[in-house]
Parts: C-alpha cells; structure tokens; sequence
C-alpha cells in the first residue's frame, strides 16, 4: 500500500460523498496504490450511514465508529493504527482540504525525504473570529516549540508511516502532532502552501473552548515530556524553592523574636513562612512518590529503536 488517506469526521453527511468522489477522480489519475481510511467520531447525523454506503461504491474504503465523541485527536490515533500506506495523508471531511494537494504531499515524503509535511492554509476563508486566535495559538507554538511551521493546526499533512506508528495522539494533541514527531527523532518536518476552500455544508466545529483547552494541553505535553521519567526534577526543584523561601521567612521571624522579644503584627508573615515550607515538604513527598512510581512502571526503559545491526547487516525496525 502505498498512500493511505485517513479522514477524522464528526456530523459531515453532506460532505462525505463530494470529498470522495474527489479522491477517487485525482486518485485515477495516480499510479500509486491507496486506501481511504474513515473515522467516524460519534456523529449525531447520518454520518456513518453515508460511510457504510460509499464503502459499497468504493471498496477501498474502511470506515471505523465510535459509539461516542471522543475528538478529533482520538479519530486520527485511531486512524494512525489502522494505516497501512507508506505515507499517510490527513485531511479534514468538511470539503475545504483539496484532495489535488495530495500528489505533492507524496512527493514531498517519498523524493525530498521529509518525514513530515504539514499544510499551511495562507489564504483562509474562515471568519475572523476563527482566524485571530488560529494565528495567536500558531505563534505560541511556534515560540514554545521552536518549529518554524506557520499553520500547526491544518488537517491536510503527510506523514510517514513509522511517524504515525511512533506517536501517541490523544486529549487534544492533534494540534502538536509535528511536536510530537520531533521529540521521536523525526525532526525533518516541511510545510506546504495549500488552497483552502469555503465550506460548503455543515458547520464549523471551532469553539472558544479549544483555546483555552489547547493551552492547557500544549502545558501538560512540554511538562509531561520533559520529566516523565525523571519527576523528581520537577517537584524537587519546586520544592526546594518553597521550603528555602519558607525557611528564610521563619528564620527571619525568629531572629526578630530573638533580638526584639516580640514579633508584633506580623501575623500574615508568620502564616506565609508555614505555608510555604510545608509546600515544599509536600512537593518533595510527591517527588518522591512519583519518582517510586516512575521507577517501576513498565515504560520506564521503552525507548523507540529506528535500526539495529546483526551480524553485519543493517535491520530496520518494524513499528507496529
């Protein structure tokens, strides 16, 4: 298999059936052999009727439902596991990603040797209220991360297969998925113009809850990424900074005890000293349990190995 299309979808009835007569007419026109893989997310509509029924008209077609919304970040995890292209390409259900997109995408992987390509919807016809936060979100990320990509959030990207076998997509990580595939070790990430159209069925699933749902995400990743396998980094130095400023705030109320054989109306500072020091001995607690935790958990020597040499021959790994 050589491209598999994986299409995360939620109440998109009336688009489905335009955007896979796409595929197919670009597809005819292609060498390369493909499978179109649907993730129904809980849709309300008739979503998964729809795809039972192009799946009749195009046997390449393998549709997936979840008896619930779980996201889109789920949708795509799921898809991920079921690809079985060399490249796969994402792209969004609701008609405004270009299947003609694709061709380059594939290129981009297989020739030029990215190892990801993420679209970057330049010229948008989204309302303002959907494009302002998109390039705020954007910039952040791009600070945070350090990846020079202008659109973190387009659904039309290319991957290829052993990205989506090495990465875990879940909460809301669809947005950082080049991040993720960077602390893999695929660090070869490229980004593409492509045309983005109006909608034309359906309605936008944005909301301003993604921003603020996104931020956390983005936090919780940089935090859980970084000491994972070392949590008493994180908690120990926190606490060791609350115990020392508590420390030094109750030393200091002492010596004034000492030398002025009272302490007057400082009553907050007092309350402020305890409450600091006994922070960080919680802090340190909660190192330590974790640090135990972290020890015996069965992922703490899973690493991901890309080859290996035996006897004398050069053996890639297989990501399943």
């Amino acid at each position: 298999m050589d491209i598999s299309i994986v299409i995360p979808l939620y109440n998109e009835e009336e688009s489905l059936a335009i955007l896979m007569a796409d595929i197919q007419e670009l597809m005819d026109t292609l060498p390369q052999s493909y499978e179109v893989v649907m993730v129904d997310d809980g849709s309300r509509d008739k979503s998964w009727e729809v795809v039972q029924q192009l799946a009749k008209t195009y046997p390449l077609i393998r549709g997936i439902r979840f008896q619930r919304n779980y996201g889109k970040a789920a949708a795509l995890q799921i898809g991920f596991e079921a690809a079985r292209g060399d490249v796969v390409i994402t792209m969004d259900a609701d008609g405004q990603d270009r299947p003609t997109e694709i061709p380059e995408l594939y290129r981009m992987i297989t020739e030029d040797g990215f190892d990801l390509v993420s679209g970057w919807k330049k010229k948008r016809h989204d309302p303002p209220s959907k494009t302002i936060p998109s390039k705020l979100f954007n910039s952040v990320v791009r600070m945070v991360s350090g990846i020079r990509l202008h659109d973190f959030n387009c659904g039309l990207k290319a991957y290829k297969n052993q990205v989506v076998k090495s990465i875990e997509v879940y909460g809301a990580m669809h947005r950082y998925i080049p991040l993720l595939a960077k602390w893999a070790g695929f660090d070869r990430i490229g980004e593409k113009v492509v045309e983005h159209r109006e909608r034309e069925h359906g309605v936008s699933k944005f909301g301003g809850r993604r921003l603020i749902t996104g931020g956390l995400d983005l936090l919780s990743l940089l935090v859980v990424q970084r000491y994972f396998k070392k949590p008493m980094h994180f908690f120990g130095s926190w606490g060791a900074l609350f115990t020392l400023i508590g420390a030094a705030d109750l030393i200091y109320l002492l010596t004034i005890k000492i030398v002025e054989g009272q302490l007057g109306n400082r009553l907050p500072a007092i309350a402020f000293g305890m409450v600091m020091f006994l922070a960080g001995i919680m802090l340190f607690s909660t190192g330590w349990l974790a640090e135990l935790i972290a020890r015996n958990s069965p992922f703490k020597n899973t690493y991901k190995i890309s080859e290996r040499v035996i006897e004398g021959e050069r053996v890639m790994e297989e990501l399943l």
